[in-house]
């Protein structure tokens, strides 16, 4: 009960301030859980693709979608046609699939909810690892010795017993959960069948068992096997503001910083996480103590990419652990070996490390920095240790190349990354690209030293070849999915005479390619970094009403604008008429296949009698 009762808010890192703890009930915020169909290889990283998935959940036509409160988990599923007793639940790194495993237990200790489970076994994926040969009866007593004289005859009632698994992603052992046969809670097997056997109801049938998984890890098992697969979607919008208030317990500040936040569809987009709502709030709440007063001034100071938000993360966190100097030298050392260790787990997908692994990299713990950036979990014997955010580790593999830049070796990363087809180093070619802008560099320079513009010229050379190629004539419309990429890179960069000068005045074409609001953000930054834009094809790209008001203040240096069949309707109209009547280079425009009739259309049609369109479809 103690386990599951409370939940801790880790310490704001570097300082010697003991970590938060507060009952489960008082913090938790619900997430939203939909029901999802089989898990197919991922194009795009899991936190993107993840957060696209949340924006189409959004909007009203995604109405179909079967929203699963935690409690309905194990209920009836039309889907299934059955009572499930295999549940898959997924989520993307830091969206609460632990907590949300941690609030079950509580709920069911506490009698409000599946009091028809005599007794749930919560185990971790990443404590099983440590297991060689084992049975599912020693299995058990490892987590619950106490239970050493009973296990045997609460075995023989598997109708009543509930198994909790969290995080496949993170177990060394493939499983495909094919067919087991292993039925014997007593026969000694690995730890990986056993769960398998479980799930197969091949042992203990009749009991129920509970999973979670970081999409990623779903794409290579066999999920047919469970009744029920859930996806966790993270925040809805009032979930969001309600994560700001409990945060920072002050209303003006939390009004402040929320507010900032939600104009900015960056940080935004990922508020859905509340991982990463936490960074978010820690560093706006550094920023605010710095300055106590709130004025515009502040307000315009605040990071407005990734990359700021992460290097304003870090730098504060350096600035605190200045009060506890291990020596400049030993911090760049540390960074550095971070760094690299961090490379390495997001190019080989792994988030768990070990003291091999630290020995590997030359990763010394003994430093008060270590703590700042590094979980630890597990015995004494037998620790493992994680980042604080695996966006976090993500950051250090992009910053490690700035601190120790070696071409050969940045250059053989990259085209590692570009080989990769799942995402997993998408957000790390962002960082990259975002610490190749020397205003953003500079906030670490007082702490690690001058950062290396060899590796930023490297970065810049890199995009311009990459643009080059993506915008070859024969590049067909799949191909062309991998350019809105290179503009989130040109986006992080904040370079706009790097984009002037790859994009020019040349077209931009995204024909039959979706686009979401954030996506147009970063179109809209695009275009505004460009003198003049010959032509911009926005044909079958879903953008709607949304999408267009973010692309908007961009449309006033367009010549011909292609808007053919992106479901804007009559609403779309104010905003189509005022980009209408700031722009004085728009000569051609197509608004075929959208239903703009209504109220507003008169408003549109007057915008268009002033203009100097001379071609309209």
């Amino acid at each position: 009960m103690g386990k599951n009762e409370t939940l801790v808010e880790n310490r704001p890192p570097g300082t010697i301030l003991e970590p938060q703890r507060f009952l489960i009930n008082e913090r938790y915020v619900n997430l939203i859980v939909v029901s999802t169909d089989q898990f197919r290889k991922r194009l795009q990283n899991e936190l993107i693709q993840t957060g696209v998935k949340h924006e189409e959940c959004l909007k009203e036509t995604q109405t179909g979608l079967q929203y699963i409160s935690p409690n309905r988990l194990f209920r009836w599923n039309h889907q299934s046609q059955c009572v499930p007793h295999a549940v898959m639940v997924s989520g993307a790194p830091g969206i609460g699939k632990t907590t949300m495993m941690q609030k079950f237990v509580y709920d069911w200790v506490t009698g409000k909810l599946y009091q028809r489970f005599a007794f749930v076994f919560f185990f971790r994926f990443r404590d099983l690892n440590r297991l060689g040969e084992v049975s599912l009866e020693e299995m058990t007593l490892q987590q619950y010795p106490y239970l050493e004289n009973q296990v045997g005859d609460i075995l023989q009632d598997p109708e009543r017993l509930l198994f909790i698994f969290d995080g496949l992603d993170e177990s060394i052992l493939p499983m495909d959960f094919s067919p087991s046969k292993l039925s014997n809670p007593k026969q000694r097997t690995t730890f990986g069948e056993i769960v398998v056997s479980l799930v197969r109801q091949s042992l203990l049938k009749g009991c129920s068992v509970l999973i979670t998984s970081r999409p990623t890890r779903l794409a290579s098992v066999g999920t047919g096997v469970f009744q029920r697969i859930a996806e966790i979607m993270g925040f809805l919008h009032k979930d969001r503001l309600m994560f700001f208030n409990n945060f920072f317990r002050n209303e003006e500040m939390s009004e402040k910083a929320f507010h900032y936040v939600q104009e900015n569809d960056t940080l935004y987009t990922f508020c859905y996480i509340p991982s990463y709502c936490w960074i978010i709030c820690t560093v706006l709440s550094m920023c605010f103590k710095a300055q106590p007063t709130i004025t515009d001034q502040l307000m315009a100071s605040l990071p407005k990419t990734m990359t700021q938000l992460f290097v304003t993360f870090v730098s504060n966190i350096l600035a605190n652990h200045s009060q506890n100097k291990d020596g400049d030298h030993i911090v760049q050392e540390q960074l550095t070996s971070f760094g690299w260790m961090a490379e390495h787990g997001v190019m080989s997908h792994v988030i768990v490390f070990d003291e091999r692994h630290l020995d590997s990299f030359s990763v010394r713990k003994d430093k008060h920095l270590f703590s700042c950036f590094i979980m630890e979990s597990g015995p004494p014997s037998n620790v493992d240790y994680t980042f604080l955010h695996f966006t976090l580790q993500e950051f250090f593999a992009a910053l490690v190349h700035f601190i120790n830049y070696n071409p050969d070796k940045l250059q053989e990363t990259l085209d590692k990354a570009e080989s990769y087809k799942d995402g997993r180093a998408e957000i790390f070619l962002r960082f990259l690209c975002g610490l190749s802008d020397s205003s953003t560099r500079c906030m670490l320079k007082s702490h690690v030293g001058k950062l290396s513009t060899q590796a930023a010229r490297h970065v810049i050379t890199w995009i311009q070849k990459k643009i080059t190629e993506e915008e070859r004539p024969d590049k067909s419309t799949g191909d062309k999915r991998e350019l809105p990429k290179i503009f989130y890179s040109l986006y992080e960069s904040r370079n706009k005479a790097l984009v002037s000068q790859c994009i020019g005045s040349n077209k931009v074409d995204f024909s039959c390619i979706p686009l979401g609001p954030l996506d147009c953000s970063v179109l809209a930054f695009i275009l505004q970094s460009c003198r003049e834009t010959e032509e911009v094809i926005l044909h079958s790209c879903d953008i709607q009403r949304e999408g267009l008001r973010k692309l908007i203040p961009a449309l006033h240096n367009i010549k011909n604008l292609n808007l053919y069949n992106n479901q804007l309707t009559d609403s779309s109209c104010p905003h189509l008429a005022s980009g209408i009547r700031n722009n004085q280079t728009l000569r051609t425009l197509n608004l075929s296949k959208n239903t703009l009739e209504g109220p507003h259309f008169r408003d549109l049609m007057e915008a268009l009698t002033t203009s100097r369109i001379k071609k309209l479809q």
